[in-house]
């Protein structure tokens, strides 16, 4: 069950637009270097609901997108790596690699009203079942599109 990193997508402050990037470097037991949860200026920072790292199947993105007409293509998911060819749900209480780093699946991250706001009606409907998931930084290194998801 290995897959492929299709995009990644970080914001240095909570409700700002997501911005794509080509390479990231994660920060053990913080997350993504830059990003607003790891710089603690996430929106839900302040209610103690952090995720290190957000991933999302580039599946369902498409799914979003071709069949329900809302638009996902840049970053408006709020999540920041886009996945390809892996189910994401089956990496549960498993340790990962992506490029250089070692993640290990945190929990489910459904999607909450909060990203409706900053994109467009019936986002937070969409994202049901669809939200992706959160992982912790086991081992820091560089993300960068193209690299392989495998797990350990």
């Amino acid at each position: 069950m290995n897959g492929v990193v299709e995009g990644i997508y970080v914001t240095a402050e909570g409700s700002a637009a997501m911005e794509r990037a080509e390479e990231v470097r994660t920060v053990e037991g913080c997350g993504i270097e830059g990003d607003r949860y790891c710089e603690g200026t996430g929106f839900w920072t302040r209610y103690g609901d952090v995720c290190q790292v957000t991933l999302i199947e580039g599946e369902d993105l498409d799914y979003i997108q071709n069949e329900l007409g809302i638009g996902v293509e840049n970053g408006e998911h709020r999540r920041n790596i886009v996945t390809r060819g892996i189910r994401l749900r089956e990496l549960r209480r498993k340790t990962f690699s992506i490029g250089e780093a070692v993640l290990r699946y945190d929990r489910p991250r459904p999607p909450c009203r909060h990203v409706q706001d900053l994109s467009e009606p019936g986002m937070t409907r969409a994202l049901r079942n669809r939200g992706g998931i959160c992982a912790r930084v086991v081992n820091a290194g560089n993300i960068r599109a193209g690299d392989p998801i495998e797990t350990q």
